[in-house]
């Protein structure tokens, strides 16, 4: 028999059919699509029963369940959870421009809280003699001036945004001959925001960057993740004054009475 179904705003047609499975004969009878399951009712054997199966299709996971992304959030995107409240992304160029700038701000911040923990580490544990780290931009270094460092920081992250910045606004013209005094096939860059080579991609991994969806999404959740923990950084040195291993270790003294709770509450006393 013929069977329609519908989907959306598509109508299916299907012929009925059988096949055997065992010692039993099915004939399917009908067809019927939900926007998350696909049930058949089929006829079991001689006995003309019938029995209801039901498929579950596998639906694409958000950040709030049950929610149906904006269109132009399709999924294609490593980390891409449809996630966008307030519709910045609708312009497709924009949502270009914050694709990078989300990557580029998640590698810093996993810098960042890297370079903070390992720092006051070493300055709790006592093995080296260094500034608490948001007092470290006032310390003055032996090697160099404070407007030596600024003025070469400026100098090196100036040329590096600029360099990153051509490449987004023209894919591949970084990679060039003789764009890069040379070096080009040091850096050897795979797309806009990652770029490669044996200078930034020492241990080969991604090459095939086009279909690297496993890496680009375990990089930009750990990014996620790291400028969670930087702005958790900021707002313990707001209110407690001391770097987050000093946190951590008068947190484990006393577990239960010197908690956040406890220490918000203090503060404002």
């Amino acid at each position: 028999m013929d069977v329609a179904a519908s989907r959306g705003s598509q109508l299916l047609a299907f012929n009925g059919s059988s096949s055997n499975f065992g010692r039993s004969s099915y004939r399917t009878t009908s067809v019927a699509f939900t926007k998350s399951t696909l049930a058949v009712r089929v006829v079991v054997g001689p006995s003309q029963s019938f029995r209801n199966v039901v498929v579950r299709a596998e639906q694409r996971q958000t950040w709030l369940p049950g929610l149906n992304p904006p269109p132009y959030l399709d999924g294609t995107l490593a980390g891409d959870f449809g996630f966008d409240p307030l519709g910045l992304g609708e312009d497709p160029e924009s949502l270009r421009w914050y694709v990078q700038a989300e990557l580029v701000h998640s590698r810093f911040a996993m810098a960042g809280v890297a370079g903070i923990l390992v720092t006051d580490l070493l300055r709790v544990t006592g093995i080296r003699d260094l500034p608490v780290w948001f007092e470290a931009g006032a310390t003055k270094f032996q090697f160099a001036s404070t407007k030596t460092l600024l003025t070469v920081q400026l100098l090196l992250m100036g040329f590096v945004e600029t360099k990153r910045y051509m490449d987004f606004k023209n894919p591949g013209s970084q990679a060039k001959e003789g764009s890069f005094f040379g070096l080009e096939a040091a850096l050897e860059g795979l797309e806009p925001g990652y770029p490669g080579g044996p200078l930034l991609n020492p241990l080969g991994l991604a090459k095939d960057i086009k279909n690297a969806h496993e890496w680009k999404l375990k990089e930009i959740k750990n990014g996620r993740l790291a400028m969670v923990a930087m702005l958790g950084f900021f707002v313990q040195a707001y209110v407690t004054h001391v770097g987050p291993i000093d946190n951590l270790v008068e947190h484990l003294s006393d577990p239960w009475h010197k908690t956040i709770i406890q220490t918000l509450a203090g503060s404002g006393s």
